[in-house]
This record gives structure tokens, sequence and C-alpha cells, in this order.
């Protein structure tokens, strides 16, 4: 038995198993929980060509368990991912689009998003640990659109669990809002005003706050995080290629996959997923008009802008918390300076820069316009027939740029959303308004339970803006009331 060390990507010093990174959810000095690339374990060859007969949930087995063994018995684990990707709850359909490229829809679960695949592996991990040790958590998460919903559903009626959401006022749809206000019980949604950048940076100043969590629930450790920024978040990401290249025919020819980013955790597991041994070529990274990694592969530079509203709100993210995960992985360091507070003070402080060409030559990313959002949604409507959303036209946009409209090598796309959760975009885009899932019906109908946070964020002078002293007491007050 072979037990990973995890580290925190700013101190390597600090580590941590993986059933401890998971119950804390961020490092003591706000670093995210990382192994070293040399430990990232390999699959055998006659695994991945036999990947075709296996379920989701075998192909989680066997990727997952190698980063767990020691945490938890294989048995306990089977159990774990049997229950979380049942083929009637979660689906996972592969859909022929043109020539040699796929779409990948990881759309079928119970919120209608790809956040469902890690945030129900998250949660009944969370889940087993807590009732080993008869400890209890509060979950912090912030959310640019469908983290939050697919968090908060995995989560909610958990016993040992309490769950808290942040989200941007304005910049989410209202059936986005109503996944996570609508469930009550041990769910608490938080509105905020600012944007997603100011939400994380609340999520992740609470997380670290230990002396907050000591004071008001007797337990230094009470806080972790759902996020990307957590482990658990991270790791179950590596299943979907290793799924995506189970069910097409690549020939053996590496697959392309054309992953549409935010806060860079599907593309991450994309990366751990090709360092297994997957056969996975070049990884594209497409960005809305928050540019900021593309224009780091271009330049050598990183400059964190003010965040852009976009079609595409699950990236709206100008400073991705798993940009420092990649950094780290091709040998650099990012982060972002605090002050003795835990206030960031400035943001993407890059003091040791990774392998900038061996980024490029693994990466391909472009910046897709507000506009060519809509555009894309109509160009694949309108050749195919097949109806995307923003994020799965971020996807489809980029690959199709790489590739000069040739689509003659084995590619697939991540589609993140089902068309129903943005029904104005779509309209916007073709002209139809695409059905509302199911469960978002009910929702429509349900009453809402929302606590306000309108305490301003500080402004800088470049227009971004950063989490104010006043709104994190605010939040503080509320969360006092709650518990």
């Amino acid at each position: 038995m072979t037990r990973i060390d995890y580290y925190s990507t700013n101190d390597r010093s600090e580590r941590a198993d993986f059933k401890t990174a998971l119950m804390r959810g961020l490092a003591s000095n706000y670093g995210l929980y990382m192994l070293a690339r040399e430990d990232v374990p390999k699959l055998p060859r006659a695994f991945i060509q036999g990947m075709s007969i296996m379920s989701y949930a075998e192909i989680a087995f066997e990727v997952l368990y190698p980063f767990l063994e020691g945490d938890i018995g294989d048995r306990a684990l089977r159990a774990i991912l049997d229950d979380a990707y049942r083929e009637e709850v979660i689906p996972t359909e592969i859909q022929p689009l043109s020539g040699q490229t796929y779409i990948m829809w990881l759309t079928h679960g119970p919120t209608y998003s790809f956040k469902d695949y890690a945030a129900r592996f998250f949660g009944r991990m969370l889940d087993h640990f807590l009732k080993e040790t008869g400890q209890r958590r509060v979950v912090a998460v912030a959310t640019s659109g469908d983290t939050g919903g697919a968090v908060a559903d995995a989560l909610h009626g958990l016993e040992s669990v309490d769950n808290i959401v942040f989200f941007p006022r304005g910049s989410i749809t209202e059936r986005q809002r109503r996944q996570m206000t609508t469930l009550r019980g041990n769910v608490h949604a938080f509105e905020v005003n600012g944007d997603f950048d100011v939400c994380q940076a609340l999520a992740k100043r609470l997380l670290g706050d230990r002396r907050f969590a000591l004071d008001c629930f007797g337990d230094s450790e009470r806080f972790t995080s759902a996020n990307s920024i957590s482990l658990g978040r991270l790791l179950p990401q590596a299943v979907y290629p290793f799924f995506a290249y189970s069910r097409i025919p690549a020939g053996g020819v590496p697959l392309i996959a054309s992953v549409p980013s935010g806060n860079f955790g599907d593309m991450m597991g994309t990366v751990l997923a090709r360092e297994m041994g997957l056969p996975i070529g070049r990884i594209l990274c497409g960005v809305n008009e928050n540019r900021e990694f593309p224009e780091f592969l271009a330049t050598g530079r990183y400059k964190v802008r003010p965040s852009v509203k976009s079609p595409s709100s699950a990236m709206i993210v100008s400073n991705p918390s798993n940009f420092a995960r990649l950094v780290d992985f091709y040998g650099g360091h990012v982060y972002d300076r605090r002050d003795e507070a835990g206030k960031i003070i400035e943001e993407g402080v890059m003091d040791r820069m990774p392998d900038l060409e061996a980024m490029r030559r693994d990466f391909y990313s472009i910046a897709v316009s507000n506009a060519d959002h809509y555009g894309a949604i109509k160009e694949v409507y309108e050749r195919f027939g097949v109806v995307i959303e923003p994020h799965g036209a971020v996807g489809w946009r980029t690959l199709d740029t790489f590739l000069e409209g040739r689509h003659d090598r084995p590619a697939v796309i991540y589609e993140t959303a089902d068309p129903g959760k943005f029904p104005d975009d779509v309209q916007k885009a073709i002209g139809i308004v695409p059905a509302m899932p199911e469960r978002m019906a009910v929702q429509a109908l349900q009453e809402e339970r929302v606590y306000s946070i309108p305490e301003p964020p500080f402004r800088k002078n470049d227009g971004s803006l950063v989490l104010s002293d006043a709104q994190y007491e605010q939040a503080k007050g509320i969360i006092r009331g709650i518990f």
C-alpha cells in the first residue's frame, strides 16, 4: 500500500493525507492541497484498453483508488462510487457531432451540471469520514452558477454537514439560484454584493479563519470547502476524460479534450488523467472574455483584471483557484498576497515561473467573445441540429478554431450544463426556448430562503472588486445567527 502525501502549494513542508486534506479543505496558509507530479499514479495500459465494457462507477474506482489508498478501503470506496454514479441518477452521454468530434454530456445529473459528479463524490466521502470520527463540518462554497446547486443538492439532508453557499448578486440565472435557495434545511444560501471573485475570497477567508471557527463552534477546524479548491472536488474530475476515451473510437490516436474553463477544476482533472497515462493530446482550455490564461501563455505575464460578465456565467473567473495547482504542476508558484487578517492585498503574485514552454506545448487557449457565444450556439444548431448552451459554446468554438474547421482527429467537447438552465441565452442565439428540466420546474414554484450581504466590496483603481472587511464581518454575523 502506497499512501500519497499531499502538500500545500504555498508551503511544501505542510503535508496531509487525503482524509485530512478533505476535512480541512484549504491548507493553513491558504495554499491548495496538491501532489507532486512524480507521485501521480500510473494506470496500466491493459486497463485503459479495456474500459469500453466498464460503467462510469467502475472506471471511477480504478482512477480514484490509487489516490485514496490507505485512507479508505476498496470495498467502502466501491460502495460510495456505485451510489454516487448510479446510471439511473446520473447517466453520462457521448454524442457524435461532426467527423471525429464528440460531445460528452455531463449534464444529466440531479442539478443538470457537470458539477454533480464531483459534488456527489465529495459529499459521500466527507460523510463517510465524519461518521468514522463523530465530527461535524460546515462546508463553505462560492459559486458562479452551477457549483452551488450541485454541492447543495449533494449535501442536503446529511446529518453531520451544514452547507453555506455564497453567490454573486445578479450574476446567475433565477433557475440556478433556486437550486440553492429552495432546499432549506442544512443548506444556507448567501447573496453577495459583488462578483464571483469576491464570493471566492469570502469563502477562502472564512476557511482560513480558525479563530472565528473556534469562537463560533468551539472547533477551529469546523469549516471546510467544496469548491474546486478542495482536493475532494478536484480528483473525481480526472474521471471525465477516461470515460470519454472509453466510449470514443480513437484508434490509438491521442484524444483532444476541449474543456471550457472557469476555475480550472475540470481542466486540472484532465491534466492529472493525462499524467496517469491516458492518451490525451493537446488540452484545449477555452475561456470567455476573462482572458488571463491565454494571455499568460502568449506573453509569460500573469495579470489579474476586473472580471468581465459573460453568457458562460460559471466561467466568470479572472483569477482561477486551480491555476495555482497548474503552475505548481509545471514547477512554478503563484499565490495571493494577504495581510495579517487574511485579506487579499494583491492577486496572482507569481514569484517562481513554471516551465512556460512545456505549458505552451501541452495547452491551447483562446478567449471567446460574448457575441461569439451566441454565434457558436447558432452554428452548432444550424449545422448539426444540436442545442448547446454558453459553456459548451466556448468548448465548440475553441476546438473548431484549433482544428481550423477540419474535425478529422478524435476530439471531445465537455458540455457542462443543460441548455434549459440558460433559456434566455439559447433563445437569443437560435430563437428557441429550451425545455426547463423537471426538477427545476418544481423548484420554480417553491419558497426561497436567502441571506443577504448588501455591504459593498472594495473597488480598486482598475475597477476590480475585492472583498471588504465590512462584507466579511456581515457574513460572520449572519453565520453566528444561523448556528
